[in-house]
């Protein structure tokens, strides 16, 4: 017996199907010309994450960046913040949060990102994930969304568990256009090490690109791997390093800098925050991530290419124990160039809560 409608239905799975595959042959074109690019020229960012909102509809207990009271940045003040970062030759502008589904006008807003010719991107703890949101999303251009995911049962250090966010994965697989990374974490008092695994193999069957992620803690500095995590680590670590996996997704297969941190060893790399990473707050500040808020603090509306200059060149203290894995993966980029070294061009003032500073380094 012949199901109704599966005359139209098989058409409209194969058109689906198609500009799944035209998309991201798109996207990965877009992404070539950013590499190129990045690697001819180092006075733009590579990477800009930026805060719509602050307010979360959860708490994560080793969480620092959220609220539960603060109401959304104005539309029209955050199309200025993009429009100022295309200006500044970005190449991918992220929300993040906060929950930065909670904004109202989030799919505008991704619709402009992409329209300044820039990529864009969603960190996302996932709860607002239904097919009509997915679909959304899709039609306004979003080319890649992150998930981490904590725990597989749901507890007092964190709500964001595989069994509360499944269902979200499996639509995922089945609407969206844009590319998924799934995120799996060990320490920061996650309870059960082996939890990253069981996330990851899940991610894994559905499709999708994996990475596993050491929780910093309140500074964002190192929490060392204890026996069992270290075994999870590793073996999680070696499935995210696999071809197919690397194929998926470069930029999450970028891992070697957690090897040093997991036995509490530290890195010696060159930190580009403020030049090739920024962090925007919703307060309109450029951090030099999120857990260096009030550092540079300079107000994005008056960031210029002499400040992404002085970045690039500006060693942080902070760097060596850093665990913040999307500036260790930005900063990949130029760890064949020049030493960094105490910055010469002229250090500038900036304002942290009505406090006048002046920054050059930490």
């Amino acid at each position: 017996m012949t199901e109704p409608n599966a005359g139209v239905r098989k058409p409209v799975l194969y058109f689906f199907i198609f500009m799944s595959l035209a998309t991201t042959t798109s996207r990965k074109a877009r992404s070539v010309r950013e590499i190129v690019r990045g690697i001819f020229h180092t006075a733009h960012p590579l990477l800009v994450q930026i805060i719509p909102i602050r307010r979360c509809n959860i708490d994560c207990g080793y969480c620092n960046e959220y609220d539960k009271t603060s109401s959304p940045v104005p539309s029209d003040i955050l199309r200025r913040r993009i429009d100022k970062l295309a200006e500044l030759g970005t190449s991918v502008v992220a929300f993040s949060g906060g929950e930065p589904m909670l904004h109202p006008d989030l799919d505008n807003l991704i619709r402009h990102i992409r329209a300044r010719g820039m990529m864009a991107g969603l960190i996302t703890n996932g709860y607002f994930l239904v097919p009509k949101r997915i679909r959304e999303l899709n039609d306004a251009g979003l080319d890649f969304l992150q998930i981490s995911i904590d725990n597989v049962e749901p507890d007092e250090v964190s709500k964001k568990s595989l069994r509360l966010l499944d269902k979200k994965l499996q639509d995922l697989r089945d609407h969206a256009a844009f590319d998924v990374n799934i995120n799996s974490v060990l320490g920061g008092g996650i309870k059960n090490p082996e939890d990253a695994r069981t996330i990851n193999t899940r991610a894994r069957e559905l499709g999708f690109s994996t990475s596993i992620g050491i929780i910093h803690d309140g500074s964002g500095r190192l929490k060392p791997l204890g026996p069992v995590e270290r075994r999870v680590f590793d073996e999680v670590t070696a499935s995210i390093n696999g071809p197919m996996q690397v194929l998926k997704n470069l930029y999450s297969g970028i891992s070697s800098f957690q090897t040093n941190l997991a036995d509490g060893r530290p890195n010696n790399w060159r930190c580009r925050a403020g030049a090739r990473y920024l962090y925007v707050c919703e307060d309109g500040l450029v951090h030099y991530c999120s857990q260096q808020r009030g550092y540079p603090a300079v107000p994005l509306e008056s960031y210029t290419v002499d400040d992404i200059r002085r970045e690039f060149m500006t060693p942080k203290s902070c760097a060596p124990y850093c665990t913040v894995g999307c500036v260790h993966r930005v900063s990949t980029m130029d760890f064949w160039r020049s030493p960094q070294h105490q910055s010469t061009i002229n250090s500038r003032p900036s304002t942290v809560n009505g406090r006048q500073s002046t920054v050059n380094s930490r």
